[in-house]
C-alpha cells in the first residue's frame, strides 16, 4: 500500500503527540510503502530510524492556525497525494480537505473533540460519514464513546491504545542499582513521576500526599523551569524536582522507583483535556514496579485495581496518601502488582499497535463503505446547546477546550 502520513506541526517536537505519531508512523512503514509530508523544514532530523522520505508542505511555521491550513490545502495539490492509498493524519482539516478531494483518510488522535470543541460537532459528524473516511483509531474507549454519542457509525471507529518501545527500558536495573546511579537513598522508599511538570498534570494532590508522608521521597522529572508546581515543592523536603530527561536517564529515575505514581486528578482529563491515558502508562506497566493512579475512566480502561495497580479518589491527598502507604509498607502486594503489570505490557508495545492497526486498516479498504447517517433533530439541539455553553466558556474562562465531565 502507498500511504502518505502527515503531520501539522514543526520539528524536533517533545510532545507526546509527536513520538505517538512518529512511533507509529515508524513501524507501519515496516509494511507500507510511505512518505511523510511535513509543514516546514526540519532544523534536525527526524526521529531516528524513521527512515520515511519526506515531503516538505507549502506552509509558514507561524501562526499554527495558518501552518494548519496551509497543510491541508496544498497536501491535495501534491503528486505524492494523488498516488496514495490513503492519508494517515491526526488532524480534521487534513482529513477534510482529503476526503473532499478524492483521497481515504485513515484518522488517529487522542482527543474527545465533539465535547471538548462542540461547534465542530455537525462538521466531524459529515466528516466521519464521509464513504472515503476509513475509520477514526481512537486512543482510549473514553474518547471513542464520546465520538459514538454524535452518532459516529460503529464501523468507523476503533479504539487501538499506545504502546511502548522495550529499547528504552534497555539495560534494565534493579532498585538498588537505578538509585545508586542517581544518588538517591537506597534505604528509603522513593515514588517516582515523570512528565511534564506543570499545573495541567494534576501534580498538586501529588505534593500533598507527600506532606502527610514524610518517610518516603517523591522525585518528580520532567521540570523546564521554575514554575508554580516547583515553587510549590521547594518547602517540602521530601521532594525533589528534577528536570526533563530523555533516553537512558529517564529509564533509570523510572527503575529507581518504589513506586511509579500517575498524578490522581481528574483536571489533565476533564478540565484541560489535554491528556487521556497518558503515555507514561505504557512504560511504566513494562518497568516492573508498583503503579499508583487515579480512579478515573480513562485511567480504569488499563489499570484494574488490585490486579495490576492500586486506583485511588481522584484528587484526594488523604485517599493518596493512604494508599501509596499500603502498597511501600505490603511487598508481596508490591511485587505481585508489579508482576501483572509487565506481563500485561507485552501485548502493548508499539510493534503489537502497529500490528493491529494494518490489519484494520486492510480490513476496511477491503471493504468499502457507504455513506450513512442523517443529522438528526436531537443532534441538533445538543449540538446548538454545547455550542452555546462552549462560548460562554470561552467567554469567561479564555479557553477554547471545553471542560468534559465522566
Amino acid at each position: 500500500m502507498n500511504v502518505l502520513f502527515t503531520f501539522e506541526n514543526p520539528l524536533p517536537s517533545a510532545e507526546a503527540d509527536a513520538e505517538v505519531f512518529f512511533t507509529t508512523a515508524r513501524y507501519l512503514a515496516r509494511r507500507w510503502n510511505a512518505a511523510l509530508h511535513l509543514p516546514v523544514r526540519l532544523s534536525e532530523p527526524l526521529p531516528e530510524g524513521l527512515g520515511l522520505p519526506v515531503i516538505c508542505a507549502v506552509a509558514p511555521a507561524e501562526p499554527p492556525a495558518l501552518r494548519h491550513f496551509a497543510c491541508g490545502a496544498t497536501l491535495v495539490l501534491r503528486k505524492a497525494f494523488r498516488k496514495a492509498d490513503f492519508i494517515y493524519t491526526r488532524n480534521l482539516w487534513v482529513a477534510w480537505m482529503a476526503v473532499h478531494c478524492g483521497g481515504r483518510v485513515v484518522f488517529d488522535h487522542y482527543r474527545p473533540w465533539p465535547d471538548q470543541i462542540p461547534p465542530l460537532q455537525r462538521w466531524i459528524y459529515r466528516l466521519m460519514n464521509h464513504p472515503r473516511f476509513v475509520v477514526n483509531i481512537c486512543h482510549s474507549e473514553y474518547t471513542a464513546s464520546r465520538y459514538r454519542a454524535l452518532g459516529i457509525p460503529q464501523h468507523k471507529l476503533v479504539c487501538i491504545h499506545n504502546g511502548f518501545e522495550p529499547t528504552r527500558l534497555e539495560p534494565r536495573l534493579s532498585v538498588e542499582e537505578a538509585k545508586t546511579a542517581l544518588g538517591l537513598p537506597v534505604d528509603r522508599k522513593t515514588v517516582v513521576y515523570t512528565g511534564r511538570i506543570n499545573h495541567k498534570k494534576g501534580l498538586q494532590p501529588v505534593l500533598e500526599a507527600a506532606r502527610l508522608l514524610p518517610a518516603l521521597n517523591f522525585v518528580l522529572v520532567g521540570s523546564y523551569g521554575e514554575g508554580p508546581i516547583e515553587a510549590q515543592a521547594h518547602d517540602i523536603p521530601n521532594v525533589t524536582i528534577v528536570s526533563f530527561q530523555k533516553g537512558s536517564a529517564l529509564a533509570r529515575y523510572i527503575f529507581a522507583a518504589d513506586v511509579l505514581l500517575i498524578p490522581p486528578s481528574l483536571g489533565p482529563l476533564q478540565r484541560f483535556g489535554s491528556t487521556v491515558l497518558p503515555l507514561k502508562l505504557f512504560l511504566y506497566l513494562a518497568a516492573g514496579r508498583p503503579i499508583v493512579a487515579g480512579n478515573t475512566l480513562d485511567v480504569r480502561e488499563i489499570l484494574k485495581d488490585g490486579e495490576n495497580a492500586l486506583l485511588c479518589t481522584p484528587d484526594d491527598p488523604a485517599d493518596l496518601a493512604k494508599v501509596l502507604k499500603r502498597v511501600t509498607e505490603d511487598e508481596a502486594l508490591a511485587s505481585r502488582l508489579a508482576a501483572c503489570a509487565q506481563a500485561q505490557s507485552l501485548d502493548l508495545t508499539w510493534e503489537a499497535r502497529a500490528t493491529r492497526i494494518d490489519k484494520l486498516v486492510r480490513e476496511r479498504l477491503a471493504s468499502p463503505c457507504t455513506e450513512s447517517g442523517e443529522w438528526s433533530a436531537p443532534q441538533e439541539r445538543r449540538w446548538r446547546r454545547m455550542s452555546v455553553r462552549w462560548l460562554l466558556h470561552v467567554l469567561t474562562k479564555r479557553s477554547v477546550i471545553l471542560p468534559t465531565h465522566s
